[in-house]
């Protein structure tokens, strides 16, 4: 287990991106990548309206230049990029439809699908070439099963839920580049513990990407993420709990995406078969905002549930 290796990638990632800022957020409001707020959100968020956004930018490029100096170039290292940086360029390019052609809806959802379907089966094809196992295992118990051809079809379902959850969850200043910080934390321990080599560089890149953003993401935030960033991490994150064959702990690690899609799943079926809403608004977060809680208050919340979840997850993957 290369600690060493570790530790210089989240720390080399961290400065990149801490560096990046500066650089990034002034180009990003001269060429007016402004975020639009919904006016039926929370009447507070009507202040961010211009905050520069895009900045999804800078994670995947320190994330990026972190991993090419301390990976080997194998199967694993493309798969990881493909993942990331495939899923990130939909996202980039949905922000960039939106907001630089001033077209609303920026990619259509067919347009949308196709690309993460694309990336999707490239990285399939990859696990081919390394021989990945077919196999998947239920997280605290020595049950498992063989998909055999079945496990690819699986893979893609797991890359639409966790790039479309974590998407979710980027609402908040800060929400989502802490909440991912600590999912990736634990892979990057279970990446360690599997001997994933590759995994864990890139978890720890991820890691440092995410905190150096955070800088300039924290409330109140000078720059926001998008979509190029919210579906790069959502692929990355994906893709190394396919790698470490943690699929299935990824439902717990990345508990507080799971809950956060839920709820957008849970309001829209209920306001589509009763007429009603069942929270105030969804996602959730913007839920508790409109009962009261500060913005603050709601990213530090589901930080903190982030940690537990992540530990939670670690107890089962070890089995103690």
């Amino acid at each position: 287990m290369d600690y060493a290796s570790t530790l210089w990638t989240l720390g080399v990632s961290f400065v990149l991106a801490a560096l990046l800022g500066p650089l990034f957020i002034p180009l990003l409001r001269r060429l007016k990548f402004g975020q639009q707020v919904r006016v039926e959100g929370p009447q507070s968020h009507l202040k961010k309206t211009g905050t520069p956004t895009m900045g999804g930018i800078i994670i995947l490029l320190a994330l990026t230049l972190a991993f090419l100096k301390f990976s080997d170039r194998g199967l694993a290292f493309w798969s990881l990029l493909v993942a990331s940086l495939g899923f990130g360029l939909v996202g980039f390019l949905d922000d960039y439809i939106k907001i630089a052609l001033k077209r609303s809806l920026g990619l259509t959802a067919k347009q949308k699908l196709f690309g993460q379907l694309l990336f999707s089966v490239l990285f399939c094809f990859l696990l081919y070439r390394m021989g990945h196992g077919t196999t998947i295992g239920m997280p605290g118990t020595s049950w498992s099963i063989d998909l055999g051809w079945g496990y690819y079809l699986f893979v893609i379902v797991i890359f639409f839920a966790s790039s479309n959850a974590v998407n979710f969850t980027d609402g908040l200043d800060g929400l989502l580049s802490g909440t991912s910080a600590l999912a990736f934390g634990a892979f990057a321990f279970i990446a360690l513990e599997a001997t994933q080599q590759q995994s864990a560089i890139f978890s720890a890149a991820m890691i440092g990407a995410v905190l150096g953003f955070l800088v300039y993401n924290a409330h109140p935030a000078k720059v926001f993420m998008g979509d190029a960033g919210s579906l790069g991490i959502g692929g990355g994150l994906a893709a190394v709990a396919i790698l470490t064959k943690t699929e299935l702990l990824l439902i717990v690690i990345g508990g507080v995406f799971v809950i956060e899609m839920l709820s957008v799943i849970i309001q829209v079926a209920s306001f589509k078969t009763r007429g009603k809403r069942v929270f105030k608004m969804s996602p959730i977060h913007h839920h508790f905002e409109l009962t009261g809680w500060s913005e603050w208050r709601v990213v530090t919340t589901f930080w903190l549930a982030g940690l537990v979840l992540a530990g939670v997850g670690l107890i089962l993957y070890k089995g103690i």
